[in-house]
């Protein structure tokens, strides 16, 4: 079984799944789909990517030349898309277990109280 996926990973090759993006893009696309609580930062994302590309995860699609700098966008690789899968699967069943455990016990967001504050939902 493949290590869980470090969080940024996951929201960038979230952010790549639709479609190519330029690095500001993805910062902008990670954030939206995570309804704010990503906020990637450049030196993360630029790193992160170098990394993904190396692993094989994500590949240049293209490059343009916008405002006589050069833009470099991303693509999710078939290797990517199944790893981005094999942890969304996890991912999955991991809350499955978390809820089960809830409704077996009568916890739920209004009945968290009960574990005498020790979440915080």
């Amino acid at each position: 079984m493949a290590a869980p996926m470090r969080e940024p990973t996951f929201w960038i090759l979230t952010a790549l799944a639709s479609e190519p993006r330029h690095g500001y893009g993805i910062i902008q696309e990670a954030t939206a789909l995570s309804g704010g609580a990503v906020n990637l930062q450049a030196g993360t994302l630029y790193a992160a990517l170098d990394r993904l590309a190396a692993d094989g995860l994500v590949e240049i699609d293209r490059e343009e030349l916008v405002g006589g700098r050069n833009r470099r966008y991303y693509r999710l690789t078939d290797h990517g898309a199944g790893a981005l899968g094999a942890e969304t699967e996890r991912l999955r069943t991991s809350v499955h277990a978390a809820t089960t455990q809830l409704k077996r016990f009568g916890l739920g967001s209004a009945g968290a109280h009960r574990l005498g504050g020790r979440v915080a939902w």
